[in-house]
């Protein structure tokens, strides 16, 4: 763990570092004469590493080495610390929590556009009108230089900016603007360029809301915990649009005003427009800046809103996952949007989740964490259930309006009519959008599928199209003409006739929403239609654009998947239809329950959030499946004590820690031999701490051209556990022919 070191008398000459590899290991190194007093525990330096030199980060200061013989710090790049302590210590947990090693975790802690030693800000030429000279001078020194007089009268409107800029607006040369500097006239000098992520903000303010009286009771309860010495985590519970966000803001607003910061995470990068909008909107002309950090950035974007939320500049930071790992100094509040969601869980090594960092942080830090969702995760209702988190339940809309109705349509019936032919619309469904239409009524359609059928299939052969590097059918775009694999990616041509039989008419089954997009267009030829999923929202802007034509009305139905289902706020949705409800409930996974109620109960919120009341209609073939049945009453409570008891039952989590080890290798017969081998090995040391079941090929058993081998296991004493599994992990990784990956706490068990 991180020393502290102000009692020493004497300043460290040791630094314990983490070398920018993957190794389960720091090493000593010696502080040299002139950089005594200058290194810190987080410092980033460059560090000689055998034959190389590597950019390093210092973890600890030390009196004395452990080894006889230590390389002296080549380089301090930057005086300040790079990492607070608070993070360092979440290093260091994360390592023996995930069973991770230490330069992983510190990658993770870091992005690479700060990691790298070559990263730096971005400088251009700034050119600025000296002040104080009298017009008939500078009248008098041009009059004959006609442009170097255009570009002092362009300067009089100006007064300053990027000479780049200066040169395409008034069409003036840069050695025009350089003579204007050699006459003392004008400044040019190199300035640092801030790289912003976002596009155009409000220029009004979104004023604070009136909150209603449950509202104000989790606004007192955060406040309260900002003032104890070890606050417990605060599980905002409440249905959709109850107004959890508004009580962040209120919250936020007064952490800043005592002079501390905030981080607020949310899980996906299509909420970060509208959340981006609305705090802006909300802390406009007061002077609180806005720092924003997930995937969709440029790494120069990434550097800047880093070294900004570094040195203190930025009072909040929103993000997704990553936002976790900001280095926010005087952190007052952290806030997790949606807090159920799996896009939290980090699926490359380390396989960190953000939310439990959150709710380490928030201990490291002294200060409270708000856990908000209308569906929350089975893990935050049991530590309600143990007195480890506080709970407060919003149980109403923020505004007049109800809970929108929930219909279930039952396909099987449905369909079964006589002459009737099998559509992705039922009937149902069709006359409630055109009902909103004639109206001038929003609707939504969702299904969690992308692409214009995920199977082609030979109806005379059967012969289906098939990935040749994964075990899944290939997906047809049609808009590219193509067929693709949504594992690996690899794609072709969409053949004209079937390869086996040369029959010239495939079969398509299993629609996806580009299918759905074309259906809609032809039942609704008048409206106007987006659609929202990776392949439409592919470049960096489109999100935001889409999402503003639908605030705007420029949009009658929108189709999408889930990047449409959760936090967004759409208040002339009024009408929303789930085109296919039962394709989670197919997965071998003992979340699948858990995932379909909570993406039904999140995509219904989306309907009847103003004044107009909202209508839900649930396309399935599975009615009476609890998890539908549930969504269908808005029942939550009885949804969770039911799943709850099932999972204590058979001892799944949230009632223990979980482990996943897979195993990968082009060679199935070898994978699996070696998987058979290393497995029981792995069984014999974790007996005396949990449970584990045997070797199975994965649900997705090849992909890209690696097949996948896994072990469950259910461990009663997690760090026991983890200290007994890692030489294993470690002596494994070591076997060429396979790759061995331990995931804890795995949320994906395909």
């Amino acid at each position: 763990m991180v020393n502290s070191l102000t009692a020493l008398s004497l300043p460290p000459l040791f630094a314990r570092i983490v070398p920018e590899l993957s190794l389960d290991r720091a090493f000593d190194y010696s502080i040299p004469d002139f950089l005594v007093g200058r290194v810190k525990v987080g410092s980033k330096v460059k560090v000689p590493f055998g034959s190389r030199t590597l950019v390093g980060f210092v973890l600890e200061l030390r009196e004395r080495a452990e080894v006889e013989k230590t390389k002296p710090i080549l380089e301090l790049l930057g005086e300040s610390s790079y990492l607070p302590a608070a993070l360092l210590e979440m290093a260091q947990w994360m390592k023996h929590y995930y069973c991770a090693s230490l330069g992983s975790v510190m990658m993770t802690l870091m992005p690479k556009s700060v990691r790298h030693a070559d990263a730096k800000f971005k400088e251009r030429l700034w050119v600025t009108k000296i002040e104080g000279i009298p017009e008939e001078t500078v009248a008098k020194e041009v009059h004959r230089a006609t442009k170097q007089r255009e570009a002092w009268e362009f300067l009089q409107f100006k007064s300053e900016g990027w000479l780049s800029d200066f040169t395409k607006e008034a069409g003036i040369s840069v050695a025009t603007w350089r003579a204007l500097e050699d006459r003392g006239f004008v400044s040019i000098h190199s300035k640092t360029e801030e790289r912003l992520p976002w596009m155009e903000m409000p220029t009004q303010p979104f004023l604070p809301l009136v909150l209603h009286e449950e509202q104000q009771q989790a606004l007192a309860m955060i406040l309260k915990e900002m003032t104890e010495n070890q606050p417990k985590p605060i599980l905002i519970h409440g249905i959709t649009g109850s107004g959890k966000t508004e009580v962040y803001l209120q919250a936020i607003h007064e952490v800043i005003r005592a002079g501390k910061r905030a981080i607020v995470l949310v899980p996906e990068i299509s909420l970060t427009p509208q959340t981006m909008e609305r705090f802006h909107g909300r802390f406009l002309g007061e002077k609180v800046r806005i720092a924003v950090l997930h995937s969709h950035l440029s790494d120069g974007e990434r550097h800047d809103q880093w070294h900004q939320i570094r040195e203190g500049r930025a009072q909040i930071v929103i993000g997704a996952r990553s936002a976790i790992f900001a280095p926010m100094p005087d952190l007052g509040l952290i806030v997790v949007d949606e807090e159920h969601e799996s896009s939290y869980k980090q699926e490359e090594n380390p396989h960190y989740h953000a939310r439990d960092l959150a709710v380490l942080r928030g201990h490291l830090e002294k200060i409270p964490v708000v856990l908000g969702s209308a569906t929350p995760s089975l893990e935050s209702m049991l530590r309600v259930e143990e007195g480890k988190y506080h709970k407060i339940r919003l149980n109403r809309r923020a505004g007049a309006e109800s809970l929108p109705m929930i219909h279930l349509v039952d396909l099987k019936k449905d369909f079964g009519k006589k002459g009737k032919k099998q559509s992705m619309l039922s009937e149902t469904l069709v006359a409630a959008v055109q009902a909103r239409l004639d109206r001038g009524e929003q609707s939504l359609l969702f299904l969690n599928r992308r692409g214009y059928s995920s199977s082609i299939q030979c109806p005379q052969c059967g012969v289906v199209q098939e990935c040749a590097h994964c075990s899944v059918s290939l997906t047809y775009h049609r808009q590219k003409g193509r067929l693709q694999c949504h594992l690996c990616g690899e794609g072709k041509a969409m053949p004209r006739s079937c390869p086996g039989c040369g029959f010239d008419d495939y079969a398509q089954s299993r629609h996806g929403t580009e299918k759905i997009e074309e259906v809609v267009a032809a039942v609704f030829p008048k409206a106007r239609i987006c659609r929202i999923d990776s392949d439409t929202m592919n470049t960096k802007h489109a999100l935001h654009h889409a999402l503003k034509a639908v605030s705007n009305r420029e949009v009658d139905i929108l189709i999408g998947t889930q990047m449409i289902t959760k936090g967004l706020h759409f208040p002339w949705v009024t009408c929303v239809g789930v085109i296919d409800s039962d394709l989670a409930l197919q997965i071998p996974d003992y979340r699948s329950s858990e995932r379909v109620f909570q993406t039904l109960m999140q995509v219904a919120g989306r309907s009847g959030r103003s004044d107009l009341p909202g209508e839900v209609y649930i396309q399935t073939k599975m009615p009476f499946h609890p998890a539908i049945q549930f969504a269908r009453h808005h029942d939550i409570d009885g949804f969770y004590e039911q799943e709850l008891e099932f999972r204590r039952t058979v001892g799944f989590p949230p009632y223990c820690r979980s482990i996943l080890i897979e195993w990968k290798g082009k060679h199935e017969e070898m994978s699996q031999r070696i998987s058979d081998l290393q497995s029981e090995e792995i069984r014999k040391a974790v007996a005396p701490f949990g449970e584990a079941g045997y070797v199975s090929p994965a649900p997705l058993h090849k992909v890209k051209d690696l097949y996948r081998f896994h072990l469950f296991i259910k461990s009663r004493d997690h760090f026991a556990m983890v200290n007994a599994l890692r030489p294993l992990i470690e002596r494994f990784q070591k076997v060429k022919e396979v790759q061995v990956k331990i995931d804890v706490d795995p949320y994906h068990l395909t």
